[in-house]
C-alpha cells in the first residue's frame, strides 16, 4: 500500500491561500445562505451574515426610498443650504437679505419636519415626511414667491430695500415656524402630515401645552410661516394669493379633519372645541 495521500498542497503560499479559501467556504456553508456574485459575506463568532454592496451603484440615490443614503443626501443638502444662506444673509454689503433668509427659513423648516416624525412617529417616517414635495401646489407657491421676487427687484429694485415690514415678515416667519414645532413635539405619535381616517391604539386627544391655547397650532404656525415669508420678501401678489389659497385649505382641511376628532373622542373634543380658536383668521 503506498503512501497516504494528503488533500492539502504544499507548503508556502499555496498552503495559505488553500487555507483561507476552506475557511471562507466553511463560513458560507455554516451561515446558509447562497453566493452571489453581488455580496459578501463576513462572518465573525457565528454572527449572522450582513450583505456589503461591493459597488457604488448598489448605492441608489433619489430612489424615494427612505434610505440612509438619500436620509444623509438630504439632510446635507437641506443644511447647505440653511448654512450658505445665512452666511450670505449677514454679509457686509449684502442687498438682499431677505431673499437668503427666505432659503434658510425652507432648509430649517423641512428639516424639522421629518425630525418630528423621526422622533415621536417612526413607524410612519419615510422621505416623504421631508415635504420636499409635499404637494404640486406647494412647489408652485414656493416658485411662485422666488419668481416674483426676482421679477420685482429686477424692475422694482426700490420695493426689495430692507425696511420695518421686511423685519415684521422675518418674525412671523420665527413664530409660525416655533408654533409648529412645539405643536409637533407636543403632539408626538399623535401628530401626522396626513389626516387620520381610524382611531389608533396610542391616539388621545392633546389639550396641555400650546394645544391648551391654540386648537391647530400647526396649522396656525404653517399659515404666519407662509405668509410671513412673502411679506418679509415684500411680494404683494403672493401675499395676496397665498391669503387666499391658505384660507381655502385651512378652512376645508380643519373642517374635515375636526369631523374626524369627534367621531374618536366624542364630548371631549366639542368642549375643547367650544374654549378654543385657531389662531387663523376667519376660522374659528
Amino acid at each position: 500500500m503506498g503512501p497516504p495521500t494528503s488533500t492539502t498542497p504544499g507548503t508556502g503560499a499555496q498552503a495559505r491561500s488553500h487555507l483561507l479559501n476552506t475557511a471562507y467556504n466553511n463560513a458560507n456553508n455554516n451561515n446558509g445562505d447562497d453566493d452571489n456574485d453581488n455580496t459578501i459575506y463576513y462572518n465573525s463568532n457565528r454572527r449572522p451574515a450582513t450583505p456589503v454592496p461591493v459597488s457604488i451603484t448598489d448605492f441608489r440615490l433619489f430612489d424615494g426610498e427612505n434610505s440612509p443614503q438619500n436620509i444623509a443626501v438630504y439632510g446635507f443638502g437641506l443644511g447647505a443650504l440653511f448654512g450658505g444662506s445665512v452666511i450670505l444673509a449677514t454679509m457686509v454689503g449684502t442687498s438682499i437679505p431677505q431673499f437668503w433668509l427666505f432659503l434658510a427659513a425652507l432648509g430649517v423648516f423641512h428639516s424639522l419636519e421629518y425630525i418630528a416624525i423621526a422622533l415621536f412617529n417612526p413607524t410612519k417616517l419615510k422621505l416623504d415626511s421631508f415635504l420636499l414635495n409635499h404637494s404640486p401646489e406647494y412647489s408652485a407657491a414656493t416658485a411662485a414667491g422666488i419668481t416674483e421676487f426676482l421679477i420685482e427687484l429686477y424692475f422694482f429694485p426700490q420695493l426689495k430695500s430692507w425696511g420695518l415690514l421686511n423685519k415684521i415678515g422675518l418674525v412671523m416667519v420665527i413664530i409660525g415656524q416655533a408654533a409648529r414645532t412645539l405643536a409637533m413635539f407636543s403632539a408626538k405619535s399623535n401628530f401626522s402630515h396626513h389626516v387620520e381616517f381610524y382611531k389608533e391604539e396610542h391616539h388621545v386627544l392633546v389639550t396641555d401645552g400650546i394645544y391648551s391655547l391654540l386648537r391647530h397650532p400647526s396649522y396656525f404656525g404653517f399659515y404666519y410661516w407662509a405668509l410671513g415669508s412673502q411679506l418679509m420678501m415684500m411680494n404683494p401678489v403672493c401675499i395676496v394669493g397665498f391669503a387666499g389659497a391658505l384660507h381655502h385649505f385651512f378652512s376645508e382641511r380643519i373642517q374635515y379633519e375636526e369631523q374626524c376628532l369627534v367621531r374618536f373622542f366624542g364630548q371631549s373634543y366639542r368642549d375643547y372645541q367650544a374654549r378654543t380658536h385657531t389662531g387663523i383668521p376667519l376660522i374659528k
